[in-house]
């Protein structure tokens, strides 16, 4: 990824994070992309012939500039909307884990 660009800087700066919410399990988050940034991010990220993300893995997601805090998973890709990538992690997982991996 061209991480010393500074117009591929600019979209990392403008990746939008939405509040988290939860269920009895998980708590989720959807993570938005800037559409530019999609023509950005390596072809074998995506399904092949279409224009779909396939689940991450973390590496990868923090690769392309996605920041959070340990514990999420890419668990879901929307197809309409192929710059949003939908997280999850154990519910609570802060409390039991702290920062170990």
């Amino acid at each position: 990824m061209p991480t010393d660009d500074a117009a591929y800087q600019d979209l990392v700066d403008r990746i939008s994070y939405s509040d988290r919410y939860s269920d009895d399990e998980f708590e989720y988050r959807h993570v938005q992309l800037p559409r530019q940034m999609l023509k950005l991010i390596p072809k074998e990220y995506f399904e092949p012939d279409s224009n779909v993300l396939r689940l991450l893995t973390e590496d990868e997601w923090r690769g392309i500039g996605i920041t959070q805090s340990l514990g999420w998973e890419h668990y879901e890709t929307h197809a309409p909307e192929p710059h949003i990538l939908l997280f999850r992690r154990e519910k609570d997982y802060q409390a039991k884990y702290g920062n170990q991996r």
